[in-house]
């Protein structure tokens, strides 16, 4: 990501930009935040503004690059990878679906969708900096967890892509189309929990 790496700076100014403009983003979506607004709330001048970010995209990249970094950091925290898979799988699925369900996680993926045409790298910062983030860490612990005997594993790539599809089963459907927006603790649960099962069905070593 050439064109981010190189705009990225340090400094007060840099931060109320990037915390001003998260916050825009979060609250009114993608489209309908301009950039004199986030100077605005910044409190900076549009050409510093500009300087950091010659464009609105980069910026929301960036943002959506920190969002994504303290949602995995928040996330590993929870979870405990001495803990039998099923344990450590179901707070990893409801870790996940939290994120997805999140108005950050709609906006995200309407973003990468109506730009990525134009603007592959914001979809490519994204999935490096968020799903890829998940997948490798999924990996990593079904490596564990066959070593201690309790997955049987054949393509580990493939079975963390498949955990994170479960979890998502007919929730990121109904959200992304607007059929539904609000999602119950319960039916979250109901969902992960059944990914859960049908993952240990297909890979537990004692199946």
């Amino acid at each position: 990501m050439t064109d981010t790496v190189a705009i990225l700076k340090k400094g007060r100014k840099f931060a109320q930009v990037v915390d001003s403009a998260r916050a825009l983003f979060m609250s009114h979506g993608f489209e309908s935040v301009s950039m004199d607004v986030i100077a605005q709330k910044a409190g900076v001048s549009k050409a510093t503004l500009y300087n950091y970010f010659p464009d609105k995209r980069m910026l929301f990249a960036e943002v959506a690059r920190r969002e994504c970094i303290l949602q995995a950091e928040g996330l590993e925290a929870q979870v405990d990878l001495g803990q039998p898979v099923p344990e450590v799988l179901g707070i990893v699925g409801r870790g996940l679906m939290e994120i997805i369900l999140s108005d950050f996680g709609r906006n995200m993926f309407r973003v990468c969708v109506s730009e990525g045409d134009r603007f592959p790298d914001i979809g490519r910062q994204f999935y490096e900096t968020g799903p890829g983030i998940l997948k490798t860490r999924l990996i990593e612990f079904f490596y564990m967890a066959e070593e201690r005997g309790e997955l049987q594993v054949d393509d580990f790539g493939l079975a963390a892509d498949q955990f994170a599809e479960l979890c998502k089963a007919g929730l990121f459907l109904r959200q992304v189309t607007g059929v539904q927006t609000d999602f119950a603790q319960g039916e979250i649960d109901y969902v992960v929990d059944g990914a859960v099962e049908m993952f240990m069905a297909r890979y537990g070593a004692q199946r």
